[in-house]
């Protein structure tokens, strides 16, 4: 959690290129607050192996999705709904990997923690509609599946004649 104005500052100019920002970076600098979201697989390994969960070693083929990387996207995600229902402005945005080692270095962050992202909190300002919009978004027939994986559109086989009735 990146509180101070020295912290937020060594926070940008070590994980953004030198030289005149952007509307996007000028609205993210001006945040009050930084919060970087790391996960670490050790301690999720760890936890796991301890004698209450079942487990005596740390292998990594039982978890077919690294989800000491999604426990921290849905707390990133918590806290972005949390600033909102404060009525706060808020931001995720992924660290560039290139400036991952300057972050490290700046903050001594152990090599064992990922992030995961940032999220600048802040006050709102008016919403200004993405250019990215005009494409347009997948249809819900594209990406809901009810039961079977097809498109929700698809008429669904009368359930009776399936249960042989």
């Amino acid at each position: 959690v990146l509180e101070s104005a020295v912290d937020r500052q060594l926070f940008w100019t070590v994980t953004t290129e030198a030289g005149e920002a952007d509307s996007w970076l000028t609205g993210m600098i001006a945040a009050p607050l930084l919060i970087v979201c790391f996960s670490n697989k050790s301690a999720y390994l760890d936890r796991y192996a301890e004698p209450d969960k079942g487990w005596t070693d740390r292998d990594e083929s039982r978890w077919p999705v690294p989800y000491w990387d999604i426990d921290t996207g849905m707390a990133a995600l918590l806290i972005l709904q949390t600033a909102v229902d404060e009525s706060l402005g808020a931001c995720f945005f992924g660290v560039p990997p290139d400036y991952i080692p300057a972050l490290r270095a700046a903050f001594g962050v152990p090599d064992d923690f990922v992030p995961i992202g940032a999220i600048s909190i802040g006050y709102r300002i008016e919403d200004r509609k993405s250019p990215s919009l005009r494409r347009g978004r997948r249809g819900a027939g594209e990406v809901v599946h009810h039961g079977r994986w097809r498109p929700i559109d698809d008429p669904q086989p009368n359930r009776a004649a399936k249960l042989g009735k």
